[in-house]
């Protein structure tokens, strides 16, 4: 039976079905996505475009495609950031669209950077109520039950997030606490021929983030080890990911990671001027191994150095993507 047949099994009248951020094994690289506290930490105008194809193999398995951008600015003789990201996700028969505007503000502590971040944005969801798909003699689902829709449905939300982080030229560390609306999206037809007394609901999680990460230099080699951890709880549940890559003369790294009884990954990138392109694999712990192959990631971005020299004293390079 179809994996989108499951997901609509859980739609019933009054129903709310919760959606969550995709979690990228490359996180690392795109960290404004997960904290807007991120936004101008560095000294690049910094552009990021990912895609997620999870569990090849699985018929209307997910699907994420994401894209970001941030840049530090001088208001004042005060720095702050300030950025944009696009969230596109298909899950069976749903697709999300979360559109957000990022702001930060940075204060100079020690030898590194204090971030206070805000993120709005607007979030749509949609349910193809239209290619529901119930087999012959299934027993458990009535293609006439009202509470599967016929139809199309969508709907849209505000959302609000908010971040903080630190980051030194040796490590960095942030925490976020992203979707704090928990916005609800009631659904409603796309066309005029509604299914009367009936309410569809799906809501989008409120969401903590943790992340952490350092930069550590093997003496007399042009060789850096670069630790990293993001965990990711709705109070409900938890994912964690542990990585661990090494890169050579800023240009090349490759890396292991392993998402808590999820998956395990490989990775590599490159940096070769203003270019970035990175690619993961991941391999599925779980019972999903049976019928996947694994999910694949690609991220690819261009960075333009901005000078602030002479304005920022705690100037330094995102070590979150080398």
């Amino acid at each position: 039976m179809k994996l989108a047949l499951f997901l609509i099994s859980l739609l019933c009248p009054f129903a709310l079905l919760a959606q969550s951020d995709p979690l990228f094994t490359q996180y690392w690289a795109i960290p404004t996505f997960y904290n807007p506290a991120a936004t101008g930490d560095s000294d690049f105008v910094r552009i990021r475009g990912g895609a997620n194809l999870q569990w090849i193999g699985i018929e209307n398995a997910p699907k994420s495609f994401i894209a970001t951008a941030d840049s530090p600015f001088l208001v004042f003789n005060k720095r702050i950031g300030a950025g944009v990201t696009f969230m596109q996700e298909s899950l069976g028969l749903f697709s999300n669209l979360l559109v957000s505007a990022q702001g930060s503000y940075k204060l100079n502590f020690k030898k590194g950077t204090i971030g206070i971040g805000i993120q709005v944005g607007y979030y749509n969801s949609r349910f193809r109520g239209s290619d529901i798909y119930i087999p012959d003699g299934d027993d458990y689902h009535d293609p006439d039950d009202p509470a599967l829709p016929n139809q199309d449905l969508s709907g849209n939300a505000f959302d609000v997030s908010l971040g903080v982080s630190y980051v030194h030229p040796r490590f960095h560390v942030g925490i976020s606490g992203m979707h704090l609306t928990s916005p609800r999206v009631r659904m409603s037809a796309e066309t005029t021929d509604a299914s009367e007394g009936v309410e569809f609901e799906t809501q989008l999680r409120r969401t903590l983030y943790f992340d952490a990460g350092g930069n550590i230099a093997i003496r007399n080699t042009l060789f850096q080890v670069h630790p990293s951890l993001i965990i990711a709880s709705d109070f409900s549940g938890f994912s964690a990911d542990a990585t661990l890559r090494a890169s050579y003369n800023r240009f090349l790294s490759f890396g292991v990671g392993y998402r808590w009884k999820e998956a395990l990954s490989v990775m590599v990138a490159g940096e070769y001027k203003s270019f970035f392109l990175g690619y993961a694999y991941s391999y599925p712990l779980s019972a999903i191994a049976k019928a996947s192959s694994g999910s694949h990631e690609i991220v690819a971005g261009y960075s333009l150095k901005l000078d602030l020299a002479g304005k920022n004293k705690n100037k330094q390079r995102s070590i979150r993507i080398m």
